[in-house]
């Protein structure tokens, strides 16, 4: 190829030299013809030789190109067949056309034509099904691959990495982990007992830990009676995930039988190279765990991905008075320190949302400062509607229910925020109204979730209580200056407990009733709750008819749904799973129907054996261990509860693994 190119720079010469000569031999013919003759013919045999030369070297040109693009051919025939790299093409309808030899090696299938992806890899069916994405790394027949999809003209390149992914899984399995572990319920457990009944129970548990961490190759320093550190890696950390942490269990069951049930919350901290950052993850996990009522393991991501296990038992009521009294008075210092007080629920607020929020808004009035409700009031059922019926008789509180849109125009940078009865800022009523202020209260009673008000500078949620209307009226008791409340106050309030508590059936503890004695020595009348409370003849037979298409899952689930062309109302598909749950054999209850915002609702019950918090959360929802819910954006009810059915079966199976 070289001496082909120095022969065409030979040629460039060779042409300006036969330019020139036929300049020169005209200048001859001119002068002297005889002599221009004779040139003429040396001329013309010049001319021979090159045009001779000039076809052999393009002979040789073609025969080099020909060559070149077989060599290339060859090539491209060899890589596509023969190099360890998978292809295949696929129609319309996603049937294999044509693949490689490696990828029928690859898949162990020698006859792929004509068969569908997903028959292949559900994984590489789902890849493809994801438009936005282009790549991404797959799982087939134990190999690891990077998969690279060109939809346009429909072939797929698979890359095997497998070796890659092996040393990144032994890199992330060896980085540490920080886990710090609190016995939950241990002071209030051994409080009243003597020397050696403490060491026993003492000895039971650090037995218990130091064997389980033996077994799995973590360090686990215990610092205080009641709280552990542990130091151990991403890869022990998997094999406690996959065992749901039956630490858990094992702790609990082992205490039980010495009528001294004591639980474990634990925080974990991964995904980050410093120590004091995981450290910090870790505490915010237990945190967290503590919040949702303990007895669980939150695993926190420096990336913010939580994961949660357990949390399988009613949590224990371990709030103390003490606590109660200091929130009090630091919400009356916050108060009287703000311009303005709004108080808000959640959306479609309930009779706990309402009263508590009405309990607030007498604590505000009673401190002197200006407060109000923020309430859609064309979005609250007939029972919220009442009672706000009711309050808007007296002159006192007509101005006191405002609409967002006058929230909006009276908040300002000095206003407090008092949320009730949600800690979700995506739940509020008025979410903007967050981002207008920086003093945020939350007072609430559900578990905590992922999901939470950001920089609140005062939290109190226990999520040991029945109602937040039970948490606010003890608020109310422990004002440094006495309250007095209207009959109708205490009524919202009392309301409030008896919704959530079914009738004080359920989440029901000693401090429940002593809210209620409360509430009804300060003229709280029974009657008018069971007025407020009331149903509409129609609302029964729109609940009858969800009730009716109930069918029973998997020994105790019951399932009902509404019809795909009717919306209905959120507090109608909780009073559905209500009366759902009463039913003989059923241990929880699901009713799925559209609301009247076009979301699809799933409203779950249980008695305490099976925790509907974690299955909704599963769908993105949360709320309780017995009392649970969930609002997707999905175009069909079917989609929903098949969603919901896979959820319980996987729940089942944790259960069974255990």
């Amino acid at each position: 190829m070289q001496d082909f190119h120095k022969k065409q720079v030979f040629l460039i010469p060779v042409y300006l030299l036969t330019a020139l000569a036929i300049f020169l031999i005209g200048t001859v013919v001119y002068i002297r013809p005889q002599l221009g003759i004779i040139f003429i013919i040396i001329f013309l045999f010049v001319i021979f030789l090159v045009v001779k030369i000039e076809i052999k070297y393009r002979h040789i040109l073609d025969m080099y190109i020909e060559s070149v693009m077989s060599r290339v051919k060859n090539l491209s025939n060899e890589a596509i067949t023969k190099m360890p790299i998978g292809v295949l093409l696929y129609d319309k309808e996603y049937h294999i056309e044509w693949g490689n030899q490696y990828i029928t090696h690859i898949l162990d299938d020698q006859s792929l034509i004509g068969k569908h992806i997903y028959d292949l890899s559900d994984g590489l069916m789902s890849l493809i099904s994801k438009k936005e994405k282009k790549e991404d790394v797959i799982t087939i027949n134990k190999r690891t691959y990077r998969v690279v999809i060109k939809r346009e003209e429909r072939y797929i390149y698979l890359f095997d990495v497998t070796e890659q992914a092996q040393m990144e899984k032994l890199f992330e399995d060896q980085r540490t982990v920080i886990a710090v572990i609190l016995l939950d319920n241990y002071d209030e457990m051994t409080q009243g007992l003597d020397d050696q009944e403490r060491s026993t129970i003492n000895g039971t548990v650090t037995t218990i830990l130091n064997s389980w961490a033996n077994k799995h190759g973590i360090f686990l320093r215990r610092v205080s009676s009641d709280r552990l550190y542990a130091v151990l890696n991403e890869g022990i950390l998997n094999v406690l995930e996959s065992n749901k942490f039956a630490i858990l269990d094992h702790v609990r069951d082992e205490t039980t039988k010495r009528n001294l049930p004591i639980t474990l919350s634990v925080g974990v901290g991964i995904g980050s190279e410093n120590l004091p950052e995981l450290g910090q993850l870790a505490q915010s996990g237990l945190d967290l765990a503590l919040g949702r009522g303990g007895d669980q393991v939150t695993v926190k991501n420096l990336n913010g991905k939580v994961k949660f296990f357990g949390g399988k038992t009613n949590p224990v009521e371990k709030r103390t008075r003490v606590r109660a009294r200091v929130i009090s008075h630091a919400l009356r210092d916050l108060m009287k320190s703000s311009s303005n007080v709004m108080i808000m629920g959640h959306k479609l607020p309930d009779m706990d949302a309402l009263g508590s929020a009405v309990g607030i808004l007498k604590m505000v009035t009673h401190n002197e400062v200006n407060g109000y409700v923020v309430i859609k009031k064309d979005e609250v059922d007939r029972s919220v509607n009442r009672l706000m019926k009711e309050m808007t008789k007296n002159e006192q509180y007509m101005t006191c229910f405002i609409s967002p849109e006058k929230a909006k125009e009276l908040v300002t940078e000095d206003t407090l925020i008092i949320v009730v009865d949600t800690h979700r800022p995506t739940m509020v009523e008025v979410e903007s109204l967050l981002d207008a202020t920086d003093k945020i209260v939350v007072i609430d009673h559900h578990r905590r979730g992922e999901d939470f008000i950001k920089d609140a500078i005062l939290v109190y949620m226990e999520p040991y209580a029945s109602s937040t209307a039970e948490l606010v009226t003890e608020l109310l008791e422990y004002q440094p200056k006495k309250i007095k409340l209207s009959i109708l106050e205490a009524t919202a309030l009392l309301a409030g407990i008896i919704v959530d508590t079914k009738s004080f059936t359920f989440r029901t503890g000693a401090r429940t009733f002593d809210a209620a004695s409360y509430l009804r020595s300060n003229g709280a009348d029974t009657i008018l709750v069971q007025n407020l409370l009331k149903q509409d003849m129609n609302e029964y037979i729109r609940k009858s008819e969800l009730i009716e298409e109930a069918y029973m899952y998997k020994n105790g689930f019951a399932i009902s749904y509404g019809k795909e062309n009717i919306n209905y109302d959120q507090v109608l598909i909780a009073k559905a799973a209500d009366t759902l749950l009463t039913m003989t054999d059923v241990i929880a209850s699901f009713v799925i129907a559209k609301r009247n915002d076009n979301l699809v609702s799933i409203s779950s019950r249980s008695l305490g054996d099976i925790n509907v918090q974690l299955i909704m959360e599963e769908l993105g929802g949360g709320g309780h261990l017995t009392n649970a819910a969930a609002q997707l954006e999905s175009s069909s009810i079917r989609e929903v509860e098949i969603k919901l059915l896979k959820i319980i079966d996987q729940y089942i199976e944790g259960r069974t693994n255990k």
